[in-house]
């Protein structure tokens, strides 16, 4: 999916739907229209990001938190291959729990050390990340809630 023929309403109803799904939770107030929907995830508590289906998966959402933890701007952050989040030496941590999302659907309870544009380190906790699916079931990608953040020390 390119930055041209992107649906923020589509990927905000998505990730919203995937999470009930998986979780039987709700990221935002259920009922919200597509409008109020998008507001509300975007100014939402707690960092919010997706990625698509690429052979190297790029990021294609994050909420306000999000980018203000990466240190990163809207553009900036939907061309980072999501990677590239995680320094070289934890991305082996990093890929085997997508592979377990992608068994399983989802995860609870995640942590690992993510890095901002500035090099800046930081530990994300009490993660869930889960695929994103329609309503047929098509995968369209993954996605993370970030329960907590601090300094990595």
């Amino acid at each position: 999916m390119t930055t041209l023929d992107f649906d923020i309403h589509r990927q905000v109803a998505l990730l919203c739907s995937s999470y009930t799904h998986w979780t039987g939770l709700h990221l935002i107030p259920h009922g919200l229209g597509a409008e109020d929907a998008v507001s509300a995830l975007m100014a939402g508590p707690y960092a919010v990001v997706s990625h698509d289906t690429a052979d190297d998966p790029i990021f294609n959402y994050a909420n306000l938190r999000a980018l203000e933890l990466f240190e990163m701007d809207w553009a900036s952050f939907t061309r980072l291959p999501s990677r590239l989040s995680a320094e070289a030496v934890n991305q082996e941590k990093r890929g085997k729990a997508l592979d377990e999302v992608a068994k399983h659907g989802f995860v609870r309870g995640y942590c690992g050390i993510r890095i901002a544009s500035s090099g800046r380190k930081f530990w994300i906790r009490d993660t869930t990340i889960w695929n994103v699916v329609d309503s047929n079931g098509v995968f369209s990608g993954q996605a993370a809630l970030i329960g907590e953040t601090s300094p990595e020390t």
